[in-house]
């Protein structure tokens, strides 16, 4: 019996509180209040409390008050409202509100003028708790998502954002654009002997290999990306596809839907084809394999699900 995949963003402890939303007046009550938290956002980057490199890294939220006291105040570009937390945290008990701000360089510099201490998702998300995990997931796909969509997407004309950060609304027709994401599968693909198919991208070094991936198109299943995108990027023909688990990848705004399928018996001959544009390399990998090479082999790190699926598949950590 396999272990669930541990996937560090499908956490949350958070409330999205959705209702709360409709409140026009909901932002400017929050920066009011003295019992809320910001969790500022810099070119996708946010603070943390103490070192990166603790085992448990925690953001640093900040009271409205500190960004209310800039000079620089119009440099926050974006604002809105994230939920309210369900579980205690450090200082901050259950139910404390949560807004998130995404900021210029100005405001930035006044905050923190360190850049090393403006620290990344991918560097840093693997050890946050459930709670940080998933504020700052939402946060940085809801970041994302505004920085692409600041004009209306059938006129052209500039968007406002109302809804407390949830909707853009054209000025000129009124059209509204919501939040959106983008599905993308992931797949262990396994053969007859249990090896593992593992692809490599032109522009990685030649040692960094992870599983296939892509997309999902327009009127398309999950399950049906699954076969076509192995095939397309591999010439693999697999079946059964076993879904395994979900997490948001908020680079820009995706959720990346984990699988496993196996190898169709009838092509089990057939050659391993790369693509050329997407992938470069391809190789089965025994157990062996990774056990004799891992000391070699760039594999994905424990943020992504990708690793967690690779580790499934091997039955224990693979310490990248």
């Amino acid at each position: 019996m396999h272990q669930p995949l541990n996937l560090p963003l499908a956490q949350s402890a958070v409330d999205r509180d959705n209702p709360s939303r409709t409140n026009p007046q909901l932002l400017t009550e929050l920066w009011a209040n003295d019992m809320v938290r910001v969790l500022v956002l810099f070119e996708g980057k946010t603070l943390l409390q103490g070192s990166a490199d603790h085992p448990q890294p925690r953001l640093k939220l900040l009271p409205p008050a500190i960004l209310n006291s800039l000079e620089a105040r119009q440099g926050i570009l974006v604002d809105a409202y994230l939920g309210l937390t369900t579980e205690n945290h450090g200082q901050e008990a259950a139910g404390t509100k949560i807004l998130l701000s995404v900021i210029d360089r100005a405001v930035a510099n006044q905050l923190e003028p360190n850049p090393d201490a403006w620290h990344g998702l991918r560097k840093t998300g693997a050890g946050l708790s459930a709670r940080d995990a998933g504020l700052y997931a939402e946060a940085l796909a809801l970041a994302n998502w505004h920085e692409t969509h600041k004009f209306c997407p059938r006129c052209g004309q500039p968007t406002v954002v109302q809804l407390a950060g949830w909707v853009r609304k054209c000025k000129a027709d009124e059209h509204q654009v919501f939040p959106r994401t983008d599905p993308a599968i992931i797949v262990s693909v396994v053969d007859s002997e249990d090896r593992i198919l593992l692809g490599s991208q032109g522009v990685w070094e030649d040692n960094r290999w992870s599983i296939l991936a892509g997309f999902v198109e327009p009127g398309e299943s999950l399950a049906a990306a699954v076969l076509r995108e192995v095939f397309e990027e591999s010439g693999v023909r697999v079946i059964e596809p076993e879904f395994l688990g979900s997490q948001a990848w908020p680079f820009p705004y995706s959720l990346m839907v984990g699988f496993t399928a196996r190898v169709d018996p009838a092509h089990e001959a057939d050659e391993l084809v790369p693509d050329g544009e997407e992938i470069e390399k391809l190789r089965w990998f025994s157990r062996e394999d990774i056990t004799r090479e891992r000391q070699e082999l760039l594999l994905p790190g424990k943020l992504s699900i990708a690793g967690a699926l690779i580790e499934r598949w091997y039955g224990g950590p693979l310490g990248s």
